[in-house]
């Protein structure tokens, strides 16, 4: 190990870096390696759930509400020309207007659903290949550190069984001590980034929560149905509105439990 580190001087080489990578031999080099990309994806999955996280703004709020309102006063074509760059980096300003747009385009009920979910999970996917990535490192940390330590400790006793017995107990505790190195090296890997992991599926259900609540409050409402409860008269006219809203709980019941599908199979997939 020594020999690798030797081009890079003898400040490097002379560093308790250099010094841990010796004792721990080239497994302390993978758990290092580990430990780097672990880190560069996190501060990845930091930003990008800062910049491309789907979110409900204020503004998109205000849609929302003015479509279950009144549908016919929403224009998706004009929310989208006055978006700022913000908004249109948000997934579910993409999600609420196209969905808006296919309901007053009078779309198949089944193929709107099924086109919001699949546009959702496709919005969610960013955030599962980092994910992946800080689970396996936080499940191989460890299982790398008992590897490293299993070949220590062979080759303390192997050169103990080369003097015939004759290495004092000083020389046996110190081989021993530079075997357990890569243990407590792979759990200080391990223990953090299953933390993060655990953070990050957090922050995912979340967001998912997040969508799905939105979706189905878009997708609950029609222009059709507005406007049937805008016409009626007389009798009808208290009758149509107890009517609307039983319809709209249905959609709604129904709406969830499609999401729900959806979001068990997302998360099965997600992780593993």
């Amino acid at each position: 190990m020594s020999d690798i580190l030797a081009p890079l001087g003898p400040t490097v080489t002379d560093g308790p870096l250099s010094q841990l990578l010796a004792m721990g031999g080239p497994v302390m080099m993978v758990l290092l390696v580990m430990a780097v990309l672990g880190l560069i994806t996190f501060v990845y999955v930091v930003l990008l759930g800062a910049l491309c996280a789907p979110r409900l703004s204020k503004k998109l709020k205000n849609i929302i509400t003015l479509w279950q309102q009144n549908p016919t006063e929403v224009n998706p074509k004009v929310v989208r020309q006055q978006a700022s760059r913000w908004a249109r980096l948000n997934p579910l300003h993409h999600l609420v207007t196209n969905t808006i747009e296919a309901r007053q385009n009078n779309q198949d009920d089944r193929q709107v659903r099924e086109t919001s979910a699949r546009d959702a999970q496709h919005g969610l996917e960013p955030f599962e290949a980092p994910l992946k990535i800080i689970e396996v490192i936080a499940a191989l940390a460890p299982l790398l550190g008992l590897l490293g330590t299993v070949m220590g400790m062979m080759e303390a006793f192997s050169a103990m069984a080369a003097t015939e017995g004759r290495a004092n107990a000083s020389q046996l505790s110190g081989g021993i001590y530079e075997a357990l190195t890569t243990t407590a090296a792979g759990l200080v890997v391990a223990i953090p980034f299953a933390a993060l992991a655990a953070w990050i599926e957090f922050r995912l259900r979340r967001i998912h929560k997040l969508v799905n609540s939105t979706l189905v409050s878009v997708l609950s409402t029609t222009p059709e149905a507005f406007m049937d409860q805008q016409e009626p008269t007389g009798e009808a006219a208290v009758g149509a509105p107890v009517q609307a809203t039983a319809k709209r709980q249905r959609s709604e019941s129904q709406d969830q439990k499609e999401f729900e599908t959806h979001s068990s199979q997302r998360f099965a997939h997600a992780t593993g």
